[in-house]
C-alpha cells in the first residue's frame, strides 16, 4: 500500500486546480500509449487518470456519463445502431446497454490496458457490458475505424481525452479533424447524433467553441449543453451535431424510455439547456 499524498486536479493549466488527498494508489499500468493510475480518495472515491489527468471518480462519473448518452439517446426514437470512440472504461456501454431497442455497439479504442485496468479494479463502470453480446470491442485506431466503418449508426459517442491547456492560454493539441468528423458524417445514420464531451464551460469556454466550429464546418447542425460534474471543476460542457435532429431542451419532450437514472431527472435535463449565469 502506498503512502497518502496530494493530487492536482487541473481545471485550467497551472492557474485553477483541486488539491485532493489520494489514500492509496491502487494500480499503476504503463502502456505502449499511456499511463493509467486508479487512486482511492476521501473526496472523489475512486479515479482514473490517463498521463496524470483525472477521466473520471467514481463519486460522480454517473452525471459525466448519462449526461453524455442519455441525453441524445433520448432524443432518438428507439435508435438500434451506436458507436463509441475511446471510453475503454465501459462507463458508455453501461450507459448504452441499457437501452434494450439498441441492436449492435461498436467500440473502437487504441489501449486494451485501459479496458483491462478498469473491469479488474473499476468493474462498476461497465457493469457487466463488456459481456454483453450486443457490444463489439475493436482494440484499433479509431481514425481508421471510422474511415471503414463497417455499420451506419444512430449515436456516435466520442468519449476523449480533454484537449489541454497550455500556460499561455492556448490549446497544446487538437485530438480531432475536420476529416475524421466528416468520416463520422458518412457514418452516421439521416436522422442520428454525434455526441463528444467540450470540458469545463466556466474555466475553458474555448473547449466548447473550438469543438462547436469544427462540428459546424462538417454537420448541418450543432448544439451543446451542461451538466454538473465535481471532479471535473463543475460545469462540464458537451457538444452534439447532427444532420438536422435537434436535441429538445425540455423533458417533458423527450420519448419515454424506461431506464435506470440516477443523475438525469425532469431538473437536471432542462438545467442542462440552460445558460450559465456567469
Amino acid at each position: 500500500m502506498s503512502e497518502p499524498t496530494h493530487l492536482r486536479i487541473p481545471i485550467r493549466s497551472d492557474k485553477l486546480g483541486l488539491d485532493v488527498l489520494v489514500e492509496r494508489t491502487v494500480a499503476r499500468v504503463q502502456t505502449e500509449f499511456q499511463t493509467i493510475d486508479i487512486v482511492d480518495t476521501p473526496a472523489f472515491g475512486r479515479i482514473l487518470l490517463l498521463d496524470g489527468h483525472v477521466q473520471l471518480a467514481s463519486l460522480d462519473e454517473h452525471a459525466y456519463h448519462e449526461a453524455l448518452v442519455q441525453i441524445p439517446l433520448l432524443n432518438l426514437d428507439r435508435p438500434k445502431t451506436a458507436l463509441v470512440i475511446g471510453g475503454g472504461d465501459g462507463g458508455v456501454l453501461r450507459e448504452l446497454c441499457k437501452h434494450s431497442s439498441i441492436e449492435h455497439i461498436d467500440m473502437a479504442e487504441i489501449d486494451q490496458g485501459v479496458v483491462d485496468t478498469c473491469r479488474e479494479h473499476m468493474p462498476e463502470l461497465s457493469a457487466g457490458a463488456f459481456e454483453d453480446p450486443r457490444v463489439h470491442l475493436h482494440i484499433t485506431d479509431a481514425f481508421e475505424f471510422v474511415k471503414r466503418a463497417p455499420h451506419k449508426y444512430d449515436l456516435i459517442v466520442a468519449d476523449s481525452t480533454d484537449v489541454y491547456e497550455e500556460e499561455d492560454g492556448g490549446l497544446s493539441e487538437q485530438l480531432f479533424t475536420d476529416a475524421f468528423y466528416a468520416d463520422c458524417r458518412a457514418a452516421l445514420n439521416e436522422n442520428g447524433l454525434i455526441v463528444t464531451q467540450a470540458d469545463n464551460l466556466l474555466f475553458c469556454p474555448y473547449s466548447l467553441e473550438g469543438i462547436a466550429a469544427m462540428f459546424g464546418r462538417v454537420f448541418p447542425r450543432v448544439g451543446s449543453y451542461h451538466a454538473l460534474v465535481p471532479s471535473f471543476g463543475g460545469y462540464s460542457g458537451f457538444c452534439c451535431a447532427s444532420h438536422g435532429r435537434t436535441l429538445r431542451q425540455r423533458w417533458t419532450d423527450l420519448r419515454r424510455a424506461e431506464v435506470p437514472l440516477r443523475y438525469l431527472s425532469p431538473i437536471t435535463y432542462d438545467f442542462a439547456f440552460t445558460p450559465l449565469p456567469f
